[in-house]
């Protein structure tokens, strides 16, 4: 029966339409007004994902520090894009990938529920009271104009002056079939009074919400009735706070592709919500004294119930506002015990399985962090495969000790380690990579998914090489073997200080990173294997080592070397921030050819 709920339900709802349709030409009006309103409401949504969605992803990333400036840029950008829903789906997509906390994310949350209201002001104050449909039709085919220009920030603005002159005209259609459905019906007399009414209005609220997925959209029908005289003012302000309840579905439905912070993030919303309702609902005496007191303050006409809802609609928020942000620690506690983080998987995707939209900033951080985890994966294979422990050797004080220390067998299935937890990873970075290529992302963004994408190749290429090597790895530094088991150690401790090399870039903040000292790394490489070559034939040539013990190891270094090179090359792709790569080709520039071998020369020494 589950399986077929959503049919039924759309089913339903359709049926209800066609029956209202067929009793009454008015109705079709209201409802034409209510479908435009919602077109316009996605078009606007979209016009800004496409004209500033970055921007509000680095405004985002900034503002989020402290719980006043997550709260206050909920209410701005809820304000400015009037759409709730787009902020919290930006919210969880970067609560998702790590870029801001789970406070940071419930602040949002609070601000946004806010800054909804003034979609209730604009609609009462100006959407009633003037000819807005004038304003629509020029905005419709400038809109349409420009919608269809090839330069993606010149197709979302006009996307966003479509999607107002649709709103516009959404709003003027609904004014117009409620006039006309006033001189005919009078849906007044269905009023409720007491409990009954509040409870019957705000489950009417909390369907149509859930319904139009749209709270503004239910807002807007009950201001436009309440001024047609449609509705009871005591009736309308129950559907107000049930159109708070409602519009948790729209981040309950974000956040079913999230990770678990991005469900603890819904959940939060909608303790958030429900609390603010049911505080409301007890409160509704007093909030509406209090209703009254400020619009006499404010100079709002005892009659004028649409601008006093708006005023309702703005109060009862505060006041969740007062209830929830002092108890917001003991929320954040709650959610983090009632959704616990998963147990690490380090063979299964840990960042780039949630849904993260269209959004640059989310994609390429969990991108970024996901490639950490594959080259962690990599970094600890590696160090196996050469009879080596990643943890020793980033807590060790000398490299070389350590290393030569490190003889005793470690027995593991390489190929099935690498299957499990390289392969397996690699293949859904570059699933992930190639899907999010699709989008119509800024081009800069593009360039570095294919950068990361090829870090992670890298990563595999290294891993590869030393699968190669391990077999005769074991078989000299296990058991002595003389010179050629130095010579192998000595292979183990140029991989062992690439890789601890790169541990530490992770620990370092992000502008303290250069990759000046990937460039004299590799350089100094291509030194190192010339000296290896000279030192194996100098031991062949006063037979130290075998002429087969020679080719193995000649063999080897050149697995060990395209590894070390593998290595630098994905550190350098995943360590280096986007924004600062030219900065970084400067000061390459700035060295020459003569300073980079003369470092190379010595670090050898």
């Amino acid at each position: 029966m589950t399986r077929y709920a959503p049919q039924l339900q759309l089913g339903l709802i359709l049926a209800t339409l066609l029956l209202a349709f067929w009793l009454s030409a008015d109705f079709q009006h209201i409802a034409a007004g209510v479908a435009i309103f919602l077109l316009g409401m996605v078009m606007l949504e979209d016009g800004f994902k496409a004209l500033g969605g970055s921007v509000l992803e680095r405004i985002l990333a900034r503002a989020t520090g402290t719980l006043p400036r997550a709260m206050g840029f909920g209410v701005l950008a809820t304000a400015v894009t009037q759409s709730s829903s787009l902020v919290s789906v930006i919210s969880i997509s970067f609560l998702s990938a790590g870029l801001i906390t789970l406070q940071a994310g419930m602040g949002i949350i609070f601000g946004a529920n806010l800054g909804t209201t003034t979609g209730a002001w604009l609609i009462a104050g100006v959407g009633l009271k003037v000819d807005i449909a004038r304003y629509a039709m020029p905005m419709l085919a400038i809109g349409a104009v420009l919608m269809f220009q090839r330069a993606p920030a010149i197709r979302g603005a006009g996307q966003v002056v479509l999607g107002i002159g649709l709103i516009f005209l959404g709003i003027a259609f609904i004014k117009d079939g409620f006039d006309a459905f006033s001189a005919r019906f009078d849906l007044s007399q269905l009023a409720l009074a007491g409990l009954v009414g509040l409870a019957v209005y705000t489950l009417l609220g909390a369907a149509a919400t859930v319904v139009m997925q749209s709270s503004h959209a239910t807002m807007l029908l009950v201001i436009t009735a309440l001024a047609s005289g449609q509705i009871g003012y005591e009736n309308a302000l129950a559907v107000a706070i049930g159109a708070n309840i409602g519009t948790t579905v729209t981040a309950l439905i974000g956040a079913a592709s999230a990770n678990y912070q991005g469900k603890r993030l819904a959940l939060g919303h909608l303790i958030f919500n429900f609390a603010t309702a049911i505080a409301a609902l007890v409160l509704i005496v007093p909030l509406r004294h209090a209703v009254d007191l400020i619009s006499d303050l404010l100079g709002i006409r005892p009659d004028d119930f649409a601008l006093r809802l708006a005023v309702f609609h703005t109060l009862f928020n505060l006041l969740g506002l007062a209830i929830m942000v002092p108890l917001m620690a003991r929320l954040v506690r709650f959610l983090e015990r009632r959704i616990a983080a998963p147990a690490p998987n380090i063979s299964k995707p840990r960042y780039i399985n949630a849904d993260l939209g269209a959004f640059p900033a989310p994609i390429l951080a969990a991108l970024g962090n996901e490639l950490r985890h594959l080259h962690e994966n990599a970094a600890r294979l590696i160090c196996e495969g050469l009879n080596l422990r990643l943890d020793d050797l980033t807590q060790s004080k000398d490299i070389g000790v350590t290393v030569a220390r490190s003889n005793d067998p470690i027995l593991l299935d390489f190929e099935r380690r690498y299957e499990d937890k390289v392969k397996s990873l690699h293949a859904a970075i570059v699933e992930f990579s190639a899907q999010k290529a699709t989008l119509e992302l800024p081009a800069t963004t593009v360039t570095r998914l294919q950068e990361l994408r090829d870090a992670a190749g890298a990563v595999v290429r290294a891993v590869k090489a030393i699968k190669h090597m391990r077999r005769n790895t074991q078989r000299f530094t296990t058991v002595p073997h003389g010179e050629i088991t130095q010579l192998y150690d000595n292979l183990r401790c140029e991989i062992a200080q690439i890789l601890v090399e790169i541990e530490r870039l992770e620990g370092m903040a992000p502008e303290a990173r250069s990759s000046l000292w990937i460039e004299e790394e590799r350089a100094a490489l291509d030194h190192e294997a010339r000296a290896a070559v000279r030192q194996v034939e100098g031991a062949l040539q006063t037979r130290r080592i075998s002429a087969a013990d020679a080719t193995s190891f000649l063999n080897d270094s050149g697995y060990a070397f395209e590894a070390m090179r593998a290595l630098l090359d994905a550190a350098q792709l995943i360590y280096r921030p986007p924004d600062m790569a030219e900065a970084e080709i400067e000061r390459l520039l700035e060295l020459d050819d003569d300073e980079l071998t003369q470092k190379s020369a010595q670090d050898v020494s």
